[in-house]
């Protein structure tokens, strides 16, 4: 199984970015990881936050492939322990045979014919963050996930 992570826009903040780089490259020492930055949209301000979600929703489904189990990071979704959810990747390694994709969706969240392919929806809590901010949050939890499998001390409980 491999990990990709799907991001709607780009990291503008530079000290961010740096650290998602280096915990999405401790990540690889585990199992395959990659992200793919899907540009954010031109001129938004002529589009409907539902014409907005309709437009990220196609360039989404162009990045999935067949076979992909799709998992939505929304505040509407499942919350985990990071114990929790170091238990759910291990299940996924058993049962999903080719990509786990996560997806950050774009300002406004998903559009329907996205929420309708995704599997399941993840919630890193119920508090709201950056887009940003998300996705530092998300590539640590995923790297302290394979500390916890593999038994390393980087997680304390």
């Amino acid at each position: 199984m491999k990990i990709h992570l799907i991001l709607i826009g780009k990291t503008t903040d530079k000290r961010i970015e740096a650290l998602v780089a280096e915990y999405a490259a401790r990540v690889t020492h585990y199992i395959p990881f990659s992200m793919e930055v899907i540009p954010e949209l031109k001129n938004t301000k002529s589009l409907t936050a539902e014409q907005q979600k309709e437009r990220e929703g196609e360039l989404i489904r162009k990045a999935l492939r067949e076979g992909d189990h799709v998992v939505l990071l929304d505040e509407g979704g499942k919350e985990f322990r990071s114990v929790e959810f170091a238990d759910f990747l291990q299940q996924r390694q058993h049962s999903v045979p080719r990509r786990l994709v996560f997806i950050v969706g774009g300002p406004y969240g998903f559009a329907p014919a996205i929420y309708a392919l995704a599997a399941e929806k993840v919630s890193l809590s119920r508090m709201t963050f950056s887009h940003q901010m998300v996705r530092l949050f998300f590539v640590e939890q995923i790297y302290r996930a394979m500390t916890i499998l593999r038994g390393e001390p980087y997680h304390h409980e």
